[in-house]
């Protein structure tokens, strides 16, 4: 009978089971509620942590910003003090600079006084007879130096070392002006000027005899033993102590000299007055250029021979005498210290002039 009742049993405690559960539902709805109050917490905790997290994100973007204003700030201070102290510099500097210049000034009026001072002792003019004035002389000291040059023409070889004595020579080329005077005390046709004008350009169609014969007369007129310069003295002149070319370098430059491709207004031309452009240290005048300068020697073919002395070399010349110098018409290279050429005595051309020399009166 026990068997029997089982099955129904089961299916009554099932049946009061599921009963329970259905009864029990509401409760357990219930229960869930303290969950949704978790879940609010903790959305509010996060809400915080985010403000939180925000605001120091806020922070430290303020933090940069005030970081680069202070470097922006610093940056301009840093350029406002670069600017003073270049501007502090900029008034020393001037101020430097002005003094250098006031002491430069400074010096450079005491070397004008001192050189005015030194050529007024160097250069005199002797006084003729007839009341005028001779050329304007220099005196050149006495010193030794190479004449010629190994690497120009063969006439100009071997250079060799000469010593030359203390001895005046004319500041300028002779002038017209100078001539003229000569020529009418003398009675002599005046030379032609080409129209070019005459007074203080140097004059030209002259000579070596017509050279000659002025310095006669020019000794007697003044009483001293006035002649032409020999080869030697006249190089020795012109290079006033350089060993270039020129005596100011080795190339012709602008504006130096009257000669072709020299840059002035007569090169190639006419003849330019005398004095134009800036005299040697010796403080002569126009040594390169202008006009071929008659000298007192005789036309050798080279230097072999020649005297070391700076004396006139005579012996065993040729017919002609020598010119040096170059001319308004010649190219740079003719116009070279040790460049040499010759012509007959009686030559006159329109680029040949001269200058005179004048011994010391000690020798």
């Amino acid at each position: 009978m026990k068997n029997r009742y089982l099955p129904c049993l089961s299916i009554l405690i099932i049946l009061l089971s599921a009963c329970q559960f259905v009864k029990d539902e509401p409760v357990m709805l219930n229960k869930a509620e303290p969950l949704e109050q978790d879940d609010n917490s903790f959305a509010m905790a996060e809400m915080e942590r985010l403000k939180e997290e925000a605001e120091v994100e806020r922070r430290r973007l303020a933090a940069e910003r005030r970081a680069k204003e202070n470097a922006r700030q610093q940056a301009e201070i840093e350029r406002l003090r670069k600017e003073v102290e270049a501007e502090r510099r900029a008034r020393l500097e001037a101020e430097k600079k002005a003094e250098i210049a006031r002491q430069e000034a400074d010096k450079k009026r005491q070397e004008s006084l001192n050189t005015q001072r030194v050529e007024s002792e160097k250069m005199f003019r002797d006084r003729l007879k007839d009341g005028g004035l001779g050329p304007e002389m220099v005196w050149i000291p006495a010193g030794r130096f190479k004449m010629g040059d190994n690497q120009g023409s063969d006439s100009e070889k071997p250079a060799h070392r000469v010593s030359v004595k203390r001895f005046a020579i004319g500041r300028y080329e002779v002038t017209f002006a100078e001539y003229d005077r000569f020529a009418k005390a003398m009675g002599r046709k005046k030379l032609k000027d080409w129209g070019w004008g005459r007074d203080n350009r140097p004059v030209i169609n002259v000579s070596w005899d017509d050279a000659v014969a002025y310095t006669e007369w020019l000794s007697q007129q003044t009483g001293k033993l006035y002649r032409l310069a020999s080869e030697a003295e006249w190089e020795y002149a012109a290079r006033a102590g350089m060993k270039t070319k020129y005596w100011w370098g080795n190339d012709i430059g602008s504006k130096r000299a009257n000669c072709q491709s020299s840059g002035s207004q007569w090169s190639g031309n006419k003849t330019a007055p005398v004095g134009s452009f800036a005299p040697n240290p010796f403080g002569l005048y126009d040594t390169a250029g202008n006009v071929w300068e008659w000298v007192a020697d005789t036309w050798h073919n080279n230097y072999n021979g020649a005297p070391t002395d700076g004396s006139v070399w005579e012996n065993g010349g040729g017919a002609y005498r020598l010119l040096r110098g170059g001319s308004w018409d010649s190219f740079p290279y003719l116009c070279r210290c040790a460049n040499r050429d010759g012509k007959s005595t009686d030559s006159r051309i329109d680029d040949i002039g001269f200058r005179v020399a004048l011994s010391d009166s000690v020798d």
